[in-house]
Formats: structure tokens, C-alpha cells, sequence
């Protein structure tokens, strides 16, 4: 198997961390958004949506950051991360629906308008009126994840699973990017639990803006 990744994103990072848990050996290469490299007709041909990440296995070409964590799990018998029993396993794909509708949208934006454009001279301002839309789709959302892990250490079930790793993967860049967790103390005792993780420690990118 060979991943294509950007590492400093969130999405890289989130996959990354799931091969570590998984103890997975997999060879992966670096796609560089900022340079356009995600446009090159070799890697357009794997990845249509001119996106990252891409897993290639074999003849088995598949994107889409969640997708390529669930097929990652089918390759490591006996992991708890995509659970087996059939509630669970719909439990965990709800929050990983979930961050893909209402969690990343606004956290994107946070990212792209506070902290990408102040590394990229030539994209003007933070955009006050997105920033706005962010911001009330934010706190919108944020209190049901809130609420959810009240008394729980990870977000379904007792140990952690692939809903913590796509939730969370955002949140490594909360300060530098100004995401609002301050009224959110769940969130952010619950995110720092995770990033305590050996797995997930060894995924952040070692370079480039941390929390």
C-alpha cells in the first residue's frame, strides 16, 4: 500500500495517526498542495478531485480521508478503532458523518482565514464576513460534541476510535488558526487526551505552525 499525502493537513495527519495506532507499514509520498503538485496528470489520474489523501493498494485506488481510515482498519485483524458490532460501528460512522457536515466546514475556514493566509503574503485578510458564517456554524455545533463527551474519555465507546482521530484533527492548529474552544471545556480536555497519544504524537508534522 502507498499513501499520498500532504502532511502538514489535517487530513494527512489524521490518517497517518490511524496507521500508527494500527501498526501498519505503509509507504507514503509527499503531494504538495502549495506547489500545485496535486495537478500533475500522474497523480490527477489516481485523484480526480485534484485532492489529497490517496491510498493506493494494488489496483485498489481509494480517496477520501474517512474512507481510507475504514479500509485501513480491514486490514488489521482484531482492531477496536472501526468497530466489528454493527451500533457501534454505525455510532462511529455517524461522527465521522458528522465532522465531515457540520465540524470541518467552519474549523476549514478557521484555518484557510487565520492562519494559511497569514503564511501566504499574496492572500489578503482574513475575510471578517466568512470568519462571521464560521463563527455562528461553530457554536452551533460545537456544544453537541460538548455535551457528547461529558464524563467520557473518548467520543464512542471506552477506547478511542476513528471518530476521535477525524474530529480531532483540526484542533492541533486551534490556536494558530483562533477556533472559539474556550466556552468548550469538554472539547478541549477530551482533545488533549488525544493528543497524548503516542500514535497521534507521531503523526503531527515536526515543522511549520504547531498549537
Amino acid at each position: 500500500m502507498k499513501l499520498y499525502l500532504f502532511p502538514p493537513s489535517p487530513n494527512a495527519y489524521k490518517i497517518q495517526a490511524v496507521v500508527n495506532e494500527l501498526g501498519l507499514t505503509i509507504a507514503t509520498e509527499t503531494v504538495d498542495l502549495l506547489n500545485g503538485q496535486q495537478r500533475a496528470p500522474n497523480y490527477a489520474a489516481l485523484n480526480p478531485n485534484l485532492m489529497m489523501p490517496t491510498l493506493v493498494d494494488g489496483d485498489f485506488v481509494l480517496w477520501e480521508s474517512n474512507a481510507i481510515m475504514q479500509y485501513l482498519c480491514s486490514r488489521a485483524p482484531g482492531q477496536t478503532l472501526w468497530p466489528s458490532e454493527p451500533r457501534d460501528q454505525a455510532d462511529v460512522s455517524r461522527w465521522q458523518c458528522w465532522q465531515l457536515a457540520h465540524w470541518m466546514p467552519p474549523c476549514g475556514t478557521y484555518l484557510w482565514e487565520n492562519m494559511v493566509k497569514a503564511m501566504m503574503a499574496d492572500h489578503g485578510a482574513p475575510d471578517t464576513a466568512a470568519l462571521a458564517q464560521a463563527d455562528e456554524r461553530f457554536h452551533r455545533f460545537a456544544p453537541v460534541l460538548n455535551q457528547q463527551l461529558k464524563g467520557k474519555t473518548w467520543l464512542v465507546g471506552n477506547s478511542v476510535t476513528l471518530a476521535d482521530f477525524a474530529i480531532g484533527a483540526p484542533l492541533h492548529y486551534a490556536d494558530a488558526a483562533k477556533i472559539p474552544l474556550a466556552q468548550y471545556p469538554e472539547i478541549q480536555r477530551w482533545y488533549a487526551g488525544l493528543a497524548e497519544r503516542p500514535s497521534w504524537r507521531k503523526a503531527i508534522p515536526q515543522f511549520g505552525i504547531k498549537r
